[in-house]
């Protein structure tokens, strides 16, 4: 590719396809930027989907899509890099190719346009939704993908010498060299590679955090996280919740030094004297203490996003509380012990109960609870033993609360459990719509009726728009235009001559071939199989460290 005359350098535009309040404060996203403009033979520059609200986005250009830096046309760049987060996000993508005035999918695009890319955590989720759109997707974790991407990218070709140059990179699937084929039900039969491509795509991860620094480059005020600066302390998970895509993706689970960070830390302070801890949950980190002591030695405050509930400690609670907090953010995710073995959230009703009075005697004011619905398995006496629970956390909560003098809020976020790819429960259904109603109905009619407490139910119809996104095919991506203009889901399948519930609603055999296993991201299907069996008979397992699961990604 050769690079446009902007001081020599390839110029790549790095795409958000959300606000700039929700990009700016993805860690991924600024640690991409960062990382391409320390290279001298790269320049990149910023966009967001135009919020009315952010007349600086706008430049004075009107209808049409421009940098936040230099205001120059997304067209006018060499590579076009969406990072992309969230599915429902993919609803955003019409817009900006319109706006950039550029042709949507892949076989519309020829030499005058630039090459599309795809990050985050879709592209090696599930890529083929966008499979017709993207023509490359970086399948893992960035440090390890941008510089042979980059290196790739400043070699002379045409573009297809150039796709299939990079296609043969370890970590990176362009879709146009593998052919899908379905059968008459319209499940997929086989993705045949072309060309001599691999067969699947390996994910690529960082195999020691240390050596990488994710952490907030750039300061602004107008992002959810404005007051701090972000720095991640470790990434992956080992728990092994069953219906948690993250919590697989990312493994094997790994941590980054207390030294390794206190760099870190030296670069946010002249900024922020707030550090924000980005982890999967802050209270496994094994080095906690030592991170603690040296956030203090710099008279620095810190905060999380949430913490295990097995894992809270009163030292850990003591320092929130110093630096602030007055929010404790809790997942118990089942109401029943039988579902949350089914899940695997290996903590009983009393640890739960335990973490809540402890928390509230220390001083944290407001208690925040997650909690699924629509789970596998799933009954009514479920739901009865999740109204139960609050109500005993509640009763703990207020009884406590009284002591100190103050009561401040008891706030539950209940939300219908999606099915995602590579996790145990990929051969699972989402739950029906009436049947998730019903469930609301009982809990808001118990929970909703208790002082103090307040109860948030996520929009069914977007979770179930997630659930379409998150598990399908390249079928999918013929539905993105009826629905960016506001269409429901069935009526966009009807136009796309689709049926909604055949991805959303549908138990899937054992041996049925996925749509997103063309990435291979390290973790056997076998052993994910084993583990839906274990939990469909509400048996646990040990978290990675404990005792080796044999997943696969430790030898991948």
């Amino acid at each position: 590719m050769s690079p446009s005359p902007w001081g020599g350098r390839l110029a790549i535009a790095l795409v958000y396809p959300n606000t700039y309040y929700n990009g700016m404060s993805n860690l991924g996203f600024q640690y991409v930027h960062h990382f391409l403009n320390q290279r001298e033979e790269t320049l990149c520059e910023r966009f967001f989907l135009p919020d009315p609200q952010d007349g600086a986005l706008g430049k004075g250009k009107k209808n049409l899509l421009v940098s936040l830096e230099s205001g120059r046309p997304l067209a006018d760049f060499d590579l076009v890099c969406f990072s992309i987060s969230f599915e429902n996000d993919y609803l955003n993508l019409p817009r900006i190719f319109d706006l950039a005035r550029l042709p949507l999918f892949s076989a519309e695009r020829d030499e005058r346009h630039p090459l599309i890319v795809c990050g985050g955590v879709t592209a090696f989720l599930n890529p083929e939704p966008l499979a017709d759109i993207m023509d490359v997707f970086a399948v893992g974790e960035g440090e390890v993908l941008l510089p042979p991407l980059i290196d790739a990218l400043l070699q002379e070709g045409e573009r297809k010498v150039l796709l299939k140059r990079i296609a043969f990179l370890p970590g990176f699937y362009v879709p146009r060299f593998y052919r899908v084929i379905y059968r008459e039900d319209g499940r997929v039969a086989a993705c045949h590679p072309l060309e001599g491509v691999p067969q699947r795509v390996r994910r690529q991860w960082v195999r020691d955090l240390n050596g990488s620094s994710c952490r907030s480059f750039l300061f602004c005020r107008d992002s959810e996280f404005a007051s701090m600066g972000l720095m991640e302390i470790s990434r992956g998970c080992g728990q092994g919740c069953r219906f948690c895509a993250a919590g697989h993706i990312y493994l094997p689970p790994r941590e980054r030094s207390p030294q390794a960070l206190a760099a870190d830390m030296e670069a946010i302070r002249p900024f922020r004297d707030k550090f924000g801890l980005v982890s999967a949950a802050v209270s496994d980190y094994s080095r906690l203490p030592e991170l603690v002591e040296e956030m203090e030695r710099r008279g620095a405050s810190f905060s999380v996003s949430s913490v295990r509930i097995d894992s809270l400690d009163r030292s850990l609670l003591r320092h929130l509380i110093d630096c602030g907090h007055r929010t404790l953010t809790l997942a118990p995710e089942a109401g029943s012990a039988r579902l949350r073995n089914v899940i695997n959230k290996n903590f009983d009703e009393r640890q739960i109960l335990d973490c809540v009075m402890m928390a509230t005697a220390e001083g944290i004011v407001n208690i925040k609870l997650y909690f699924l619905i629509g789970l596998p398995t799933e009954s009514e006496q479920d739901i009865e033993d999740l109204n139960r629970l609050v109500e005993k956390i509640q009763g703990v909560w207020m009884e406590e609360s009284k002591k100190l003098g103050r009561l401040g809020n008891l706030s539950l976020s209940v939300n219908p459990f999606i099915p995602k790819p590579f996790t145990p429960f990929q051969w699972e259904p989402m739950a029906p719509l009436p049947l998730l109603k019903e469930r609301i109905k009982a809990i808001r009619l118990r929970v909703g009726r208790l002082p103090g407490a307040e109860v948030y139910f996520e929009s069914l119809r977007a979770a179930q728009l997630q659930a379409f996104l998150a598990r399908g095919d390249r079928r999918v991506a013929r539905t993105l235009v009826p629905l960016s203009r506001g269409e429901n889901l069935r009526q966009a399948c009807r136009e796309a001559g689709l049926d909604p519930d055949f991805y959303i609603h549908r138990p899937r055999g054992k041996d049925e071939l996925f749509p997103w296993e063309v990435i291979d991201d390290g973790v056997t299907r076998d052993y994910l199989w084993r583990e839906h069996e274990k939990g469909l008979r509400g048996e646990t397992s040990l978290p990675c460290g404990t005792l080796c699961r044999q997943c696969g990604v430790c030898s991948f």
